[in-house]
């Protein structure tokens, strides 16, 4: 039905539907389900998604290997200081996409949107605008649709994986999605979803994967933080009319033939940027005992 982000705007505007609702059919043609099966297998992963967030920023989980845990709750608790620079929609939006991943990093059950690394991102900005948006169920649901549309043609003309293509392909992703589906909860047109998109994948093309310790916490989770930032920004940006001088599709393009270039010590595997710092390679060694951190730091 569409590959690119071009594609699904242009499907958008003739039909006179949101992005979310080409999605809806895009689903419902390729596995021939109806749109209430559809519908409710997404309730389903937003269920999951306002769990986690709802722990997260409640509880104060914490990781088996003590990295991450507890940020969440000491976000919210400055947001009710009254005190922020960066004022409370947006920090709201940041603590729950850490309430996302410090769920995550604990085993807990999150939603991988579009991966678990970046499963933060998207429902933090989509719980994050909540209050102010005041959305149906429903508008819920179709924000993930639209989100996802968005993640399809990533995956489909660059990469979604950290592994592939480093951390802009995963919190990149995820933040570009996110903007997008901010768009049209806000009211927004396809176009400027698509523009939304562009300008947060801009400002996240080249960002690393460099997991400390190999694991998906440190700096996962604050990536995560910083990618619902970008998203809502971007949001913001493009519903003011602001537009990218670079159309979407080649930005996503521009980041596949980043994410190809990158060495592969920048792509998940802990053999370089903050996963080979002297303090990186002691919490590897805490952690996993001395082989670790050695095999690391010959790397």
């Amino acid at each position: 039905m569409f590959r690119t982000v071009a594609e699904l705007v242009a499907i958008a505007e003739r039909e006179r539907i949101p992005i979310s609702e080409v999605m809806i059919r895009k689903e419902m043609q390729e596995f021939d389900r109806t749109k209430e099966e559809i519908f409710a297998q997404m309730e389903n992963n937003l269920k999951v998604m306002e769990a986690a967030v709802e722990r997260g920023i409640h509880e104060k989980v914490r990781s088996h290997s003590g990295l991450t845990g507890g940020d969440a709750v000491l976000i919210q608790n400055y947001i009710q200081s009254g005190r922020t620079l960066a004022g409370e929609r947006i920090l709201d939006a940041v603590s729950k996409a850490v309430a996302t991943n410090e769920v995550n990093a604990a085993m807990g059950t999150i939603c991988a949107t579009p991966t678990a690394g970046s499963a933060g991102v998207v429902p933090g900005v989509l719980f994050g605008l909540a209050p102010k948006l005041s959305p149906t169920r429903e508008q819920m649901i179709r924000f993930l649709f639209t989100a996802g549309a968005v993640g399809y043609v990533i995956a489909n003309n660059a990469s979604i994986s950290g592994a592939s293509g480093g951390c802009q392909a995963e919190v990149g992703s995820a933040a570009g999605m996110a903007a997008a589906a901010a768009v049209e909860l806000a009211g927004g047109s396809p176009a400027q979803s698509a523009e939304a998109t562009a300008i947060a994948l801009k400002n996240m093309i080249g960002l690393v994967c460099d997991p400390v310790a190999g694991l998906v916490e440190v700096p996962c989770v604050k990536r995560n933080a910083m990618g619902a930032a970008i998203a809502v920004v971007a949001a913001d940006m493009a519903l003011a009319g602001v537009k990218s001088r670079i159309p979407c599709d080649e930005v996503i393009e521009a980041m596949h033939r980043v994410g190809q270039r990158m060495p592969s010590a920048f792509k998940e595997t802990a053999e370089g940027g903050l996963a080979t710092t002297p303090t990186g390679l002691r919490l590897a060694e805490k952690i996993f005992g001395p082989a670790a951190s050695g095999e690391r730091s010959r790397a």
